[in-house]
């Protein structure tokens, strides 16, 4: 994704941008009605009295403040919750509800548009037809506000919930590896080996790659006549002393510039924490924190352990039927290939050494790992089938009794429910 598109869609996805968005709107919806008044008939605009419309800001200024609180106090509340049952990793897909931030918006922006509504009615800036259109404003906002109202209240059930933080880790596991399996070399060749007297370049900042702008190393790539083999995926941490990518030129005698290869660097977005979007790998390790959080003492649920099974086979299930990639667009770049051993390793092998003591979740993987070694291709079975011997073992050796040490033995064998 073009880095640019890229910082635009993150900053769109912050609570305050849709909520600023929301208070303009509400200013401005209150300040037309000073011009649109002079064009309302004569005999209309005794119809609403002052009195009446400033009543009803009043109100709406009074209340909508103390939703307003509420409502942030209720999320803040929530991604507490999520972070303390859940994971820490999922407080930004909370942050980023969009039926929250609409509520959040909606009540501030009516709290500002009854205030400048208030402070115009009280200057005398309204005309007789100034107070009719903000009174026809006023009650579209009245409306607004309670369907708003209603779906929040809807909400606020889920919001919070383990279960509700699991499928939204889930919705942006599925999509991120969708993408993955669509372009699994980021629309480049897949990079088999390193190549021979390349030159190095490395990134001065410290931090997870969060993007990578494919198209802009594409393009530079042919300016200066050059192949580009990546050496970190996104989701890879960096250091100044560890590549991130490799350039030959295609033409010897040719050189690179320290501004070039800082427009390099540029393509490449560094954080202090991983992203979903291009990073498959980071939505498996959310779902399987969740699953080893319950399974810990302090918490030991294992039911919602074995919802995260579940949920972790229905993602895979995306990678280890088979990807169909699109054809290669960038034909300059060469991304190495995402190990299905690191898939694999991300969802489950915390799930199998947390829950190794536990039978019923040793069930469950076992019988998890066995569906997706059946439905794999060719390059999924192996590491599919490595993992379910893997856990088997960790039970084996933490169960201490012999019966459900027989049981897990044999629960591949028998069809019971567990």
């Amino acid at each position: 994704m073009n880095r640019h598109w890229w910082r635009l869609k993150r900053m769109a996805e912050r609570l305050w941008v849709r909520a600023a968005l929301f208070c303009a709107a509400a200013i401005i919806s209150a300040l037309i009605a000073i011009w649109i008044g002079p064009y309302i008939p004569e005999q209309l605009t005794e119809l609403v009295g002052p009195e009446t419309v400033t009543a009803i800001l009043t109100i709406l200024a009074s209340s909508m403040l103390t939703v307003t609180t509420f409502s942030l106090s209720t999320l803040v509340s929530a991604t507490s919750a999520a972070a303390n049952t859940a994971t820490p990793r999922a407080t930004r897909l909370l942050l980023q509800d969009t039926t929250a931030q609409n509520a959040l918006s909606t009540f501030l922006g009516a709290f500002l548009f009854s205030l400048v509504g208030l402070i115009a009615l009280n200057t005398g800036l309204y005309g007789g037809g100034g107070r009719l259109v903000l009174f026809a404003a006023t009650l579209i906002l009245v409306a607004l506000i309670v369907i708003t109202l209603l779906r929040w209240i809807d909400h606020l059930g889920d919001l919070g919930r383990v279960s509700e933080t699991i499928s939204r880790v889930e919705r942006v596991a599925k999509e991120a590896m969708e993408v993955h399996c669509n372009n699994p070399y980021m629309g480049g060749f897949e990079r088999t080996e390193k190549p021979d007297r390349p030159t190095v370049i490395d990134h001065h900042q410290i931090g997870y790659i969060q993007n990578i702008d494919v198209p802009k190393l594409q393009k530079i790539a042919e300016e200066i006549d050059a192949d580009f083999y990546l050496e970190r995926r996104p989701g890879a941490y960096c250091t100044p002393n560890l590549p991130i990518l490799y350039v030959t030129l295609r033409n010897d005698e040719a050189g690179l510039s320290y501004e070039l290869v800082d427009d390099i660097r540029s393509a490449f977005v560094i954080g202090d924490r991983r992203s979903f979007e291009q990073d498959p790998c980071f939505g498996l390790i959310a779902l399987s924190e969740i699953g080893s959080r319950a399974l810990s003492p302090g918490i030991n649920d294992p039911g919602t352990a074995i919802d995260v099974i579940e949920t972790l086979v229905r993602v895979m299930a995306i990678r280890v039927q088979g990807c169909e990639p699109k054809e290669p667009q960038h034909d300059r770049l060469h991304v190495p290939a995402l190990p299905e051993f690191s898939l694999f390793d991300a969802a489950f092998m915390p799930l199998s050494r947390d829950g190794a003591a536990m039978v019923e979740v040793g069930v469950r993987l076992q019988k998890a790992l066995r569906s997706l070694e059946l439905m794999s291709d060719d390059g999924c079975k192996a590491t599919a089938k490595e993992f379910l011997a893997e856990a088997r073992q960790r039970s084996l050796d933490s169960l201490p009794y012999e019966t459900d040490k027989a049981r897990l033995k044999t629960c591949l064998d028998k069809q019971f429910t567990m």
